[in-house]
Parts: structure tokens; C-alpha cells; sequence
């Protein structure tokens, strides 16, 4: 099989990485891809939202399959542009196809589609530019901290926490008046805080069976003991060492059967991943959100943990035949920790050299924000790679990450010393 996978960060260099393992795969092309999707396929410099250049290339490559990496291009519909062109609509597509993207493209979507379907979650309203007083009253009759979410895509921006009241009400105004988030904040949702520990459930659906892959939590602020600015994750660890066999199971009866039943009920038509961010209240477990692909750096953590050829499990998700596969998992932990640029998730500089990089031994260095340019490996993003480890228990797993980053270097190179702290 010819397999396209769109995007270019650490999850699409973790898909390429595992993709480019089976037998089943003749050639590989990622789109546009960076520095470490180079090593293992065919780098195609293309955005993930042209979908008619996706289209000439898809023809021009003889592609038989198309993964789609990131939230964009599926919030976008670029799986009915396959569907509705007769030149490419034999082509599998691994990605929800539009309305049901809107689980992710759109926060009150999803909160509709979770209490229609009787799935635990928090308490929350909806508010636009013309109801911000009655958001105001609203935020009145919640204990805090508040959690204010704009409604479309933020870039993992696009949620804030606050404790104070009035920082609240100001916070609310900046994004429905002054278009904080631009497009994505024209409505905001407001939900009640739930208090306990996070992690993510990672689901494979063909649209009728589905698949459970191993738990992660990942660490999304800047500063140490989870302080600062919320980010797209600094690490991630798997599997979850609190999420007991009873939890997991919880989580498989309250969450995850109502929600693919819930596809099914609403005619949303799903063949993709599904990314359940969960908070673990007490004993039980609630939605945060849904996102309609794999996590990242949680995919830097899952799929080294999945002993299954990956492209026999995508091609029965797009054959419908997910209920054939027996899905194996390495008993090892998994973590990651991200090196990020210096300065992010705010401004920071491109185009510092990174170094080392050969050296790495018992890790394996996942390229997220890095691109070749002539013949040195630079960084290209704010989060620039994640180093992956595998160990008997996750601290040992830790351990060997961090004594690998010790060896690579780039000017002002942040990460973070303790994931896994909270553990």
C-alpha cells in the first residue's frame, strides 16, 4: 500500500515511525512532515488544508490510504471532499468526516452531544457577543474556579481557568467582545470546574466496533508542578497508574459504548480516532472534551505501546472489520518529555541548530517542531521534539528520557523536570 499521513509534528513522526514498521507499507509520504518523518518517508511540502493539492498528489502517488494527523483539515471536511470526488473517493480516509468533527470544531457540540447521550460530564451554558450580560449572571451562580472555553478551534489555547470573579467577567468580555481567540471565541462556553486528576482515553472506530487503546495523561502547562501557561503538552506518560482495571472499566461503560452508540444514534459517520480527555472526580470518571484524532505527545507515548502492525488496524477500521483485530499491547511503561523552544508557549525564535541528536541511546527522539535545512536539523516550532523511553515501571521510563536530554542542545532549550510528579 502507498499511505499519505498529514501533518508535521510529533504525533505524524510517531504515526510515520510506526507506519513505516509493517510490511503492508510500500511507500510512505507525510504532508508537509519535518525532520524526523524525513528519515522514514517521503517529505511532501503541501499544507494539510489544500485539498485539491492533497488530491494531485493522492493521483500523481497511486495513495491508497490517508491519515489525517491533525484537528484542521477533518474540522474542515477534507473526508467528504474524498468522499464526493469520483477520482478519489476509493481512497480510505482515516478521520471523521465533517459533522462529526464538530466534536472538536466546536465545544457546545459537544457538550449537546454528551448530555443527549447521558455521558458524565460538567454542568455548562453557551454565550455569544449579544448574551454576555446573561454569561456574566451565569458565572454569578458558579463556585470558583471558572472555566471559560472558546467554542471553535484555539490550538489547544483556547480554555481558560480562573479563580476570581471579576478576572472572569473581563476574561469573558475580551473573548466574545474584543475576539480574543478571533473566529473561535464568537461563543464561549462556561463550565462548572471539576476538581481531580486528568488523564486521556484513546479510541479506534470503524463507525460500528471500536477498540480501546492504552490510557496516557499528558502535562499541559509551561511551569513545573503544573503552573503558567497552558500549552500543547510537555510530556505524557503511559499507561496511567492510577486508572485501575475497575476505573478502566468505568470508562468503557459510562463513556466510551454511549459515545461510539451515540455516533451511531446521530448518524455521525466515523472512521477515525477518538480522544477522550477525561478528569478522574473521586471514583468516577467525566468528559472534559473530545477530540476527533490522536494526542499530542500522547501518541508519542500510545503507539510505541501497540505491538499491533498499525496499518493491518487501519485498514480495518476503513474496511469495517475493526471487531476481527485483537488489539496487543507492550505491558512496559512509556513516557515522553517535550523540549521546547525558549520563550514558548508565547513568542519564541526559529532556526536554532540542534545537536546530539545521534547520540540518543534507549530513546527514541520524536521530531515535532524541527526541519532539515542544509544538512543540519533546526528548530521550527515551539515544541521541537520529544524523547521517548520505554521502562519496566514509568519512573524508571522517566528516568532514561531525562538522561537522554542531556545530550541534545539547542540555544534556550526549556523542559519540563518532573513529569510524572503528580503520580
Amino acid at each position: 500500500m502507498n499511505i499519505l499521513i498529514l501533518g508535521s509534528g510529533g504525533r505524524e513522526h510517531t504515526f510515520a515511525w510506526k507506519i513505516a514498521q509493517s510490511p503492508k507499507c510500500s511507500q510512505l509520504f507525510v504532508a508537509p512532515g519535518n525532520s524526523g518523518t524525513n528519515t522514514v518517508a517521503t517529505n511532501v511540502n503541501i499544507s494539510v488544508t489544500d485539498f485539491d493539492a492533497i488530491k494531485k498528489l493522492v493521483l500523481e502517488k497511486n495513495i491508497d490510504m490517508v491519515v489525517v494527523g491533525p484537528e484542521d483539515p477533518l474540522v474542515q471536511g477534507i473526508h467528504d471532499y474524498f468522499l464526493n470526488d469520483e477520482e478519489i473517493k476509493h481512497i480510505s480516509v482515516i478521520g471523521p468526516q465533517k459533522v462529526a468533527a464538530q466534536l472538536e470544531g466546536s465545544k457546545e457540540f459537544a457538550k449537546e452531544f454528551l448530555f443527549r447521550h447521558n455521558i458524565p460530564t460538567a454542568a455548562y451554558e453557551s454565550f455569544t457577543k449579544e448574551t454576555v450580560e446573561k454569561g456574566y449572571e451565569f458565572l454569578e451562580t458558579l463556585k470558583p474556579p471558572y472555566v471559560l472555553k472558546a467554542d471553535g478551534l484555539a490550538a489547544g489555547k483556547g480554555v481558560v481557568i480562573l479563580n476570581d470573579l471579576e478576572e472572569a467577567k473581563t476574561e469573558l468580555k475580551s473573548m466574545l467582545v474584543d475576539a480574543k481567540f478571533g473566529e473561535a471565541s464568537t461563543k464561549v462556553v462556561i463550565e462548572e470546574f471539576l476538581d481531580g486528576i486528568e488523564l486521556s482515553c484513546f479510541v479506534l472506530t470503524d463507525g460500528e466496533h471500536y477498540k480501546i487503546l492504552p490510557t496516557a495523561k499528558d502535562y499541559k502547562r509551561i511551569g513545573e508542578g503544573d503552573t503558567g501557561l497552558n500549552t500543547g503538552g510537555m510530556g505524557a506518560v503511559s499507561p496511567v497508574p492510577f486508572a485501575t482495571n475497575e476505573f478502566l472499566n468505568k470508562i468503557e461503560n459510562r463513556i466510551v459504548k454511549p459515545t461510539i452508540e451515540g455516533f451511531k444514534k446521530d448518524n455521525l459517520p466515523y472512521v477515525g480516532f477518538v480522544f477522550i480527555g477525561l478528569i478522574k472526580v473521586g471514583d468516577d470518571p467525566k468528559v472534559i472534551e473530545y477530540n476527533v484524532r490522536m494526542g499530542d505527545p500522547e501518541t508519542e507515548v500510545v503507539f510505541p505501546r501497540l505491538k499491533n502492525d498499525l496499518v493491518e488496524v487501519l485498514q480495518a477500521m476503513a474496511n469495517g472489520t475493526l471487531n476481527e483485530i485483537d488489539i496487543e499491547i507492550d505491558e512496559r511503561a512509556a513516557t515522553t518529555i517535550m523540549l521546547v523552544s525558549g520563550g514558548y508557549p508565547e513568542s519564541y525564535e526559529k532556526g536554532k541548530e540542534i545537536t546530539g541528536i545521534e547520540t540518543i541511546k534507549d530513546s527514541i527522539p520524536f521530531h515535532a517542531g524541527a526541519q532539515v535545512q542544509n544538512g543540519k536539523i533546526i528548530t521550527s516550532g515551539g515544541r521541537v521534539m520529544a524523547i521517548t523511553s520505554y521502562g519496566d515501571t514509568y519512573k524508571e521510563a522517566i528516568k532514561k528520557s531525562y538522561q537522554n536530554i542531556e545530550k541534545l542542545h539547542f540555544d534556550k532549550m526549556y523542559y519540563r523536570k518532573d513529569i510524572g510528579f503528580d503520580l
